[in-house]
């Protein structure tokens, strides 16, 4: 159970900040580099997740 709050939290964070990408932070000069975070951090809860699903965590 508490694994599947960490996948939505690290989730939850990614599409915060991706979102912000989206809006607020668009003229940012490194708004690539922040992106690239958002994907790292998807990569992670999927990574998390298939790890749980398959019975390796």
């Amino acid at each position: 159970m508490g694994l599947w709050l960490v996948v939505a939290f690290i989730a939850l964070s990614a599409t915060l900040i991706l979102g912000l990408t989206f809006g607020p932070l668009r003229p940012a000069a490194n708004v690539r580099v922040i992106r690239a975070f958002a994907a790292v951090q998807y990569a992670a809860a999927a990574l998390l997740a298939g790890a749980r699903l398959t019975g390796n965590a």
